[in-house]
């Protein structure tokens, strides 16, 4: 035919018994058509007559086709334009056109309309408010619980619970442990090793040397307060100092020292006061058995000191019998060291029951005595029980003695060493010093000493100055404190804030220049100035040396993980948008209920 773009209609086996495009639309297209032929809908974007037609009755194939198409999800009608085109067809595989369309016609279609979306359209249609505030409340409530969660594991752990587990379990399963792995003979294996024993050196507990009675006053105060200031940790420690410092191999040759050895593993209190009866009632010259009563079942301090000095006692004359039979045998030897340290441990504890009545001065003669009677036992460090009780007594001559003897580079430091000793050089400046004045004119000599003293004492063990300084309330301290941690501190404390309220000034001193040592040491886990770096290990090991009423002190000060501010950032943010779509329905749903439309190439940008 003459007309461009115009074909003679193909000829259909079914031409005749089928009717044409325009009868075979549904009814419902048919309502949608203006009496005219023009498509009142609200979809599409063109309007025009639905089959126009070209001069001599012919279609033009350049006009759009407008036809109702089933959608095969919905089992719905919906109106789409089908645009021909000379392109090979994309439609279905063995899709044939029909009634003059080409099978290019029905697979180009134009693109797609937010009708065609209808799917994810009618969910989000489907949603009410009510959906929202549900999903937004219950976003908030889970949230919230983890934050709850993770800031209590802060708290009584101090990590994070989610970093932990993502360490611990997480990255071993991304192979993140394989690069770290090394030979046992390598460099880096050494070096692991030599920082794993000196993290146990480190870690190491000592005992308390200035510990109180079980029975005379920490019974008493679990009698008025109801706690416990012990833990089963640390009296699982003091039980092993017994079995090592009262038993030896030859205790199966007297019947009292048997029953004293199973005593001294029992863990009930009421057992252990049994078997030490059971003990003297087959040898009342048992100064283990003595020490055991004075230790648990005396209620005050001069009931200790009596079953103290029946123990001394025996334990004299047990001690002299040994010495004469050291040189028997090996076992006579080891009878004799176990010997030695129950005397000991007799004499240091009636010195400390005259410290307690009042009897001061004999207190330091007992002490002075067993340090030059038994010196290879420094490791009891009854120097600093002489050091307390000097300071009692206002004697800082001789406790400057004493320091000038102990506090030495090749001995273990210890809190009553280091602050002892900026007590001293405090004590000669403090009652004149003024900070105003000491900004206006500088530090002198002797100041300047004060003032590193101080820093020295705080590097050491940083916890101290807020016990001294009343920042933190005390507890009874335990039996045994972690050298450099909060345990440590609580027990100088203890006892020696009475000396340092005694000098006038000295806290005054103490609150003006202790932070101050911070900045000389601003990563103490890594490098420190005048001791080794402060160790990691403290605060796990205070916990449970510690009881859980009292709440450790953390140095250096640990910040908030990273998921807690995450959690409480998305539990603030879902609790506000489930408050803003409960206030304001309406708004909120023409939020969620708006499409997005991807940005097209081409067009303007943002």
């Amino acid at each position: 035919m003459g007309n461009r773009g115009h074909r003679e209609p193909e000829k259909s086996p079914s031409k005749g018994k089928r009717p044409n495009c325009g009868e075979r639309l549904p009814a419902q297209a048919k309502k949608l058509l203006s009496p005219g032929g023009h498509f009142q809908g609200s979809h599409c974007s063109r309007v025009g007559p639905l089959f126009p037609l070209a001069e001599g009755g012919e279609r033009e194939r350049r006009t759009p086709y407008l036809l109702l198409i089933r959608h095969p999800i919905l089992k719905v009608g919906h109106l789409g334009q089908l645009w021909p085109s000379p392109a090979p067809a994309r439609g279905r595989p063995g899709r044939k056109p029909r009634d003059g369309i080409t099978a290019g016609a029905v697979g180009r279609t134009r693109p797609e309309t937010p009708t065609e979306k209808a799917p994810l359209t009618l969910f989000l249609n489907s949603l009410t408010p009510k959906f929202y505030v549900a999903l937004t409340g219950t976003s908030s409530l889970i949230s919230g619980l983890i934050f709850i969660f993770e800031w209590w594991y802060f708290h009584k752990h101090g990590t994070s619970f989610i970093e932990q587990v993502s360490v611990s379990h997480l990255r071993p399963l991304m192979g993140g442990t394989e690069s770290s792995i090394s030979e046992p003979g390598s460099p880096s294996s050494n070096r692991e090793s030599e920082t794993s024993r000196q993290n146990l050196s480190e870690c190491k507990v000592w005992r308390n040397p200035l510990n109180l009675f079980r029975g005379a006053e920490y019974r008493r105060y679990t009698w008025v307060t109801g706690k416990e200031p012990l833990t089963y940790y640390d009296m699982n420690l003091s039980a092993q100092d017994h079995q090592t410092f009262f038993t030896c191999d030859t205790d199966f040759l007297r019947p009292s020292d048997t029953v004293m050895q199973k005593a001294w593993r029992e863990r009930n209190p009421p057992a252990r006061i049994k078997a030490a009866y059971q003990a003297l009632e087959l040898n009342n010259d048992c100064a283990t058995a003595y020490v055991l009563l004075a230790e648990e079942e005396a209620t005050t301090i001069v009931d200790a000191e009596r079953l103290f000095k029946q123990a001394l006692k025996a334990g004299e004359t047990i001690y002299r019998r040994s010495q004469q039979c050291q040189h028997q045998s090996p076992q006579h030897e080891a009878q004799l060291r176990r010997d030695t340290n129950v005397l000991v441990y007799i004499k240091r504890r009636l010195a400390m029951c005259a410290r307690k009545l009042g009897r001061i001065r004999e207190a330091v003669k007992i002490m002075r005595d067993l340090m030059k009677e038994f010196p290879p036992l420094t490791m009891l460090n009854i120097h600093e029980n002489l050091l307390e009780s000097l300071l009692e007594l206002q004697a800082y001559a001789d406790v400057q003695a004493v320091l000038a003897k102990y506090d030495d580079i090749s001995l273990p430091k210890s809190a009553a060493i280091c602050y002892t000793a900026a007590l001293l050089k405090t004590r000669t400046v403090s009652d004149k010093f003024s900070p105003e004045t000491a900004s206006r004119r500088g530090l002198n000599t002797a100041e300047i000493n004060a003032v590193e003293a101080i820093h020295r004492a705080v590097e050491f063990n940083p916890h101290v100055p807020k016990y001294l300084l009343e920042m933190k309330s005390l507890i009874l301290p335990p039996e045994h404190i972690l050298k450099r941690g909060d345990s440590e501190a609580i027990a100088y404390a203890f006892f020696h804030l009475q000396h340092w309220k005694r000098i006038e000034g000295a806290l005054n001193l103490l609150q003006c220049t202790w932070e101050g040592t911070f900045r000389m040491i601003p990563y103490p886990l890594e490098k420190g100035h005048l001791f080794y770096p402060y160790p990691s290990c403290t605060e796990t090991a205070d916990r449970e040396l510690l009881p859980t009423f009292h709440h450790v002190s953390v140095y250096p000060k640990k910040e908030l993980p990273f998921f807690i501010h995450f959690t409480a950032g998305l539990c603030s943010s879902t609790a506000m948008i489930a408050l803003l779509t409960h206030q304001f329905p309406e708004i909120m749903g023409v939020f969620a209920k708006a499409p997005w439309t991807p940005p097209q190439a081409g067009g303007r940008p943002f």
